[in-house]
């Protein structure tokens, strides 16, 4: 497949919902989707992504619904995956690698590493939005498996970058991840990070958080 077959990216649409800022990709048709997302997560054909700025000291306990409430104040229709994040999306930053996209809005107020003996989860039982939030394309078709892949591959690019900038953790409790891909075309088989795809979606998330970590602060613009 030839960079001319690649199927055109969805722009990102700032908007603003309940006095807060959010970033919109509309897809004119159903792309297909793996998502961690508070709302459309898992497996499946999405139409719309939404990331979403909300308030210091969220307490909602339905963030899933809060998401189904943002998309009918925009209108949307059909399925699509929702995030949310303290960051000002303002700050969301997009970086490009060969043919490869991802927007990452990067927040570590409260990183945690992924592994601890003596973790607590009771905090889990709410929603915390300090949160690294990556929203990427993929201009040709995968496997579903090599979608899953591109999940852990984003991860690991994250805590790349968290180490190299030396931040005490691999991410956040509450990071969440969509990888999109066109529903046409001969699948890749794989999404690793030595893949076709793999490799520079790595690179461009790693590129991102990097560049988000040197925002003052992500909070406010």
């Amino acid at each position: 497949m030839t960079t001319t077959d690649w199927a055109p990216f969805p722009g990102a649409a700032v908007h603003t919902v309940r006095n807060g800022p959010l970033l919109l990709w509309e897809c004119r048709s159903p792309w297909l989707a793996v998502s961690s997302a508070v709302h459309g997560g898992g497996l499946g054909l999405r139409h719309w992504v939404i990331n979403a700025t909300v308030p210091n000291g969220y307490d909602r306990f339905d963030p899933e619904q809060h998401v189904t409430e943002l998309a009918e104040e925009l209108e949307l229709v059909g399925q699509g995956s929702g995030l949310l994040t303290a960051v000002d999306v303002g700050h969301a930053v997009t970086v490009t690698d060969s043919g490869v996209r991802a927007s990452v809005t990067t927040g570590v107020g409260y990183p945690v590493w992924a592994a601890h003996e003596r973790a607590r989860t009771e905090h889990l039982v709410r929603y915390a939005p300090g949160t690294i939030n990556a929203v990427c394309f993929s201009p040709v078709r995968l496997r579903e498996s090599a979608l899953v892949n591109l999940v852990s591959t984003v991860a690991e690019a994250k805590a790349q970058a968290l180490s190299e900038a030396g931040v005490p953790g691999t991410g956040t409790c509450t990071d969440a991840t969509v990888v999109l891909c066109p529903v046409d075309g001969e699948p890749e088989p794989y999404g690793g990070p030595r893949s076709v795809i793999g490799a520079p979606l790595a690179r461009a998330v790693r590129s991102a958080v990097i560049a988000g970590l040197r925002v003052r602060d992500p909070r406010t613009r």
